[in-house]
């Protein structure tokens, strides 16, 4: 992409700290994401086997 104009060093020192603070809120959320898998995972598993054991006592299936 060309300028039409020469940047200034402002404009240049602007972009690059509007890019480094993107790319700070990107890593947070990542961080944020991978802090809440475990959790997320163990509600998961907690539900489903809520829902296994609802269905063998309702329809009597025996455990795998």
């Amino acid at each position: 992409m060309v300028c039409c104009f020469p940047s200034t060093p402002k404009k240049l020192a602007m972009t690059v700290g509007c890019f480094l603070s993107g790319a700070a809120l990107f890593v947070v959320g990542m961080h944020y994401s991978y802090v809440n898998v475990a959790p997320q995972q163990a509600r998961i598993k907690a539900r489903n086997d809520f829902v296994r054991d609802r269905l063998r006592k309702k329809y009597g299936k025996p455990k795998p």
